[in-house]
């Protein structure tokens, strides 16, 4: 037994208004913050501040609105954001009632008469009824136990094999539009056929609803799913997109749903499109003003760079007087000495230097920035901890590997007129190296081969030739923990998103998405990869 509560939220507040923040995994799924977290994000962004600290809630992350972005203090990674609209939680009308048991008046053996109940005990009906004509149809079989710890007066559903694996999908109310859904977000209303949109499942006129139960009879439903006299029917449609169905075929779900007002339809849950119809060899065409199909990294072991000093100092100018201000590394004035004294020590570095980056003009004390060098990557380049820009040509961790790019004679969903460029990224399991989190332990790299599209347009090849250089700067992949799966020591997307589904965009890794190629080309941009950058 665990204890159950409910809360009940204003209806200004964000769960009344129906807003949902979410932040995205290394998987590209998207996870809601929880209810608190998302008030507390929602109070910010109506009141329209560039952003919030999270710490008083007892995180680490920094919310950014006008990037829409989650930034971890401590490891400086971001994560994209989003603001999701979703029906309102329900509104209560009147004062709470007291407890009591369920069905009302159970207790006490006096029949309630309130909509609720009428509709279990007619619900009951149906299934009782329904049940006992399947047994004089049908050989004589042992019912199946009920559920240990079950409350009195549970309602037993016995499901048909027509509805086996079916998903129920609540459409909303009729009234004004619904705002689009980003990329990615649950669906809420059907989209298979018979499902409609919007108010698919809502019940023709002279139909019964849950208000008004009376003696019904279904058109053009089978045998097994007629509905017996004065049984109430719902307005719900079946996976053909006949109805109205008994409730008993509605289920638990259907029948709460439709109490609220809401149409219901039964419908199977569309699959996603993950790979295009098989190719031959003969049809693979190399992309146009893209050199090769085919590029491969191998370990790398970091050469011995110069002194963390002189590659901070490279990008450094000195600052005589330093301007009354934390430095955002250490959190210490910039007035006064480095919080690294005593910590870290460097010929030639005193505690007290500032210095101002050269094309950002951020400043830091230089002691923090050698510290922050010397924890990283240390392949020559630096990073802005404030604003990300990249001083020389930074590098990552991606393990060895393999990457091979080819056009495939098909077209991916808003870009009807372009071939596609399939790109099959290939990495096996590995030792990580010196560079990894857990050097001379072995890691794993799951779902390898990995299949990813871009259209065959210009900017498509523009982001392709990008993505080149990002894996060959071990950009694209690095080893960490999944979010997805939570297994640790194993190989994770690193910050620059793919598009692994290629007929649809039911997850939102697929087409169309008309945003896409800005999008990623703004994350190859961040990670120092873009063609300025290049030509610098």
């Amino acid at each position: 037994m665990r204890p159950v509560r409910r809360n009940f939220y204003d209806p200004s507040s964000a769960p009344g208004k129906g807003i949902v923040w979410e932040w995205e995994n290394d998987g590209g799924a998207w996870t809601a913050y929880d209810m608190d977290i998302c008030i507390t994000i929602q109070n910010a962004y109506e009141k329209q501040h560039p952003w919030l600290d999270l710490s008083s809630l007892g995180f680490c992350y920094l919310i950014y609105f006008n990037s829409m972005s989650q930034m971890n203090r401590q490891t400086r990674r971001r994560r994209r954001l989003r603001r999701r609209l979703d029906l309102a939680y329900p509104l209560t009308v009147g004062s709470i009632p007291k407890s009591q048991s369920w069905p009302v008046g159970a207790s006490s053996g006096q029949p309630c008469s309130c909509q609720q109940c009428l509709l279990v005990n007619s619900t009951r009906a149906a299934s009782n009824a329904i049940l006992a004509s399947q047994r004089r149809k049908a050989p004589p079989a042992a019912p199946p136990p009920p559920p240990p710890g079950g409350p009195p007066g549970a309602l037993a559903v016995r499901p048909s094999a027509t509805f086996a694996g079916a998903a129920l999908w609540a459409a909303p109310a009729a009234g004004p539009a619904e705002p689009a859904q980003p990329p990615g977000a649950s669906p809420r209303s059907p989209s298979a056929p018979g499902g409609g949109g919007g108010g698919g499942g809502a019940p023709t006129p002279g139909q019964n609803n849950l208000n008004r139960p009376g003696p019904q009879r279904a058109t053009g439903v089978s045998a097994r799913a007629s509905i017996p006299p004065g049984v109430p029917a719902l307005p719900v449609k079946n996976l053909n997109g006949t109805g109205p169905v008994p409730p008993a075929l509605a289920g638990m779900t259907g029948i709460l749903l439709c109490a609220a007002g809401l149409p219901v339809c039964l419908t199977r849950a569309p699959k996603p499109i993950l790979h295009p119809p098989p190719v031959s060899k003969s049809d693979v065409k190399p992309v146009p003003g893209v050199p090769g199909v085919c590029r491969k990294t191998k370990k790398k072991h970091l050469k011995k760079s110069k002194n963390p000093e002189d590659v901070v100092r490279r990008y450094m100018q000195k600052v005589k007087n330093p301007p009354d201000e934390d430095c955002t590394i250490c959190m210490e004035r910039l007035v006064t000495a480095s919080g690294y004294e005593g910590v870290l020590r460097h010929k030639g570095v005193r505690p007290e230097l500032v210095g101002r980056l050269g094309r950002c003009g951020h400043m830091y004390h230089l002691l923090c920035l050698v510290a922050m060098y010397s924890n990283g990557n240390k392949d020559g380049s630096l990073q802005c901890p404030t604003c990300k820009a990249i001083y020389g040509e930074k590098t990552g961790t991606q393990p060895p590997g393999k990457m091979q790019f080819h056009l495939i004679p098909h077209s991916l969903p808003g870009f009807a007129d372009t071939q596609t460029i399939r790109i099959v990224y290939d990495i096996p399991t590995g030792i990580q190296g010196p560079e990894h989190p857990n050097p001379g332990k072995k890691f794993t790299a799951r779902g390898f081969p990995r299949h990813c599209y871009l259209p065959n347009n210009e900017k498509g090849r523009k982001v392709l030739r990008l993505l080149i250089t990002a894996w060959e700067r071990r950009l694209i992949f690095t080893i960490g923990t999944s979010n997805t799966t939570g297994e640790s020591d194993t190989v994770v997307w690193n910050e620059i998103h793919h598009k692994t589904e290629f007929g649809s965009n039911l997850t939102g890794h697929g087409y169309p998405d008309a945003s896409y190629l800005d999008n990623v080309l703004a994350e190859l941009t961040a990670q120092g990869v873009s063609e300025a950058a290049a030509k610098a």
